[in-house]
């Protein structure tokens, strides 16, 4: 049977895809230009777009499990509520869905709440599903390399109270053997949510004093200010999407995303082997720069 994997090309779906693929997947890869993917042997390639109803069709037909990642995107609650409708219609009963940690508790955050509401349709339609809720990408901060490496600040305003940060790779590949458990199991198995966190819960002075001690030299932490984090972000995404992350930023400064007790356990059993470091990712970083 086959695996339909969405938001196939970004950070973290190329990642279940090659885990997938590794485990002997047949796997089925929906992306909006055939043309900008590039994929493992053996994976197929269809067109589509989750909005798309037609396109959709075509992309579930003989399809038993779905991997459901969606883009932040201002129509992101529609485009799941059409792809799980759409799936349940082709028969489709295995989910796997990408939400994200603390759903039900940044209520106020768009792209949190917008999650959470998808999350209760996966219940409610009854599919057969995993439900991973990853906290902050250590990936994102890819994205602030060179503020840190060239004036040697880290500017991300995620406080005090601690982000329990996870690496994409370590989400691709739980992810992969969610849906390869989905896929083999003999019969329906119960919906099961699972918080996907990094190692250690990390303050903004910590993640500092890593990047300090991998470069060799001073790196100071940038603050709190979540007002200035939104101007920044203004310069390079939409205005919705800055407000949107800075109402995300300042539930890390009063929440932060602390794991529950057994997560890491949970996760490295799963694994078989420890999840990745921030101070990994830092190391990896400054040694490709």
């Amino acid at each position: 049977m086959t695996i339909l994997v969405t938001g196939a090309t970004g950070t973290v779906g190329r990642h279940v895809i090659e885990q997938l693929v590794q485990r002997g997947a047949d796997v089925r890869a929906l992306v909006r230009d055939p043309a900008k993917a590039s994929f493992p042997a053996g994976v197929t390639v269809v067109q589509g777009d989750l909005l798309d109803v037609d396109s959709l069709r075509g992309a579930f037909s003989g399809v038993s499990t779905l991997f459901l990642l969606n883009a932040v995107v201002p129509d992101e609650f529609t485009q799941a509520l059409i792809a799980l409708n759409v799936a349940r219609e082709a028969g489709v009963e295995r989910v796997v869905y990408l939400s994200v940690i603390h759903s039900d508790r940044y209520v106020d955050v768009p792209h949190f709440a917008g999650k959470f509401g998808v999350e209760r349709m996966i219940e409610q339609m009854g599919f057969n599903a995993t439900i991973l809720r990853p906290a902050y990408f250590i990936n994102n901060d890819l994205t602030i390399k060179d503020v840190v490496l060239g004036y040697g600040v880290y500017p991300m305003p995620i406080g005090s109270k601690g982000l329990a940060m996870i690496d994409a790779r370590d989400i691709g590949e739980i992810a992969a053997i969610e849906l390869i458990r989905r896929e083999q199991a003999a019969g329906p198995l119960p919906l099961d949510r699972i918080n996907l966190v990094g190692p250690e819960a990390l303050r903004g002075a910590e993640v500092a004093a890593i990047w300090s001690e991998v470069l060799g030299r001073p790196i100071a932490y940038g603050g709190d200010d979540t007002g200035a984090f939104e101007q920044n972000l203004r310069k390079f995404m939409p205005s919705w999407m800055a407000f949107d992350m800075r109402l995300m930023s300042e539930r890390f400064l009063s929440e932060g995303m602390i794991p529950e007790a057994g997560d890491v356990a949970r996760l490295t059993a799963l694994l078989g082997r420890p999840l990745r470091s921030y101070r990994d990712f830092a190391a990896e970083t400054a040694a490709s720069a």
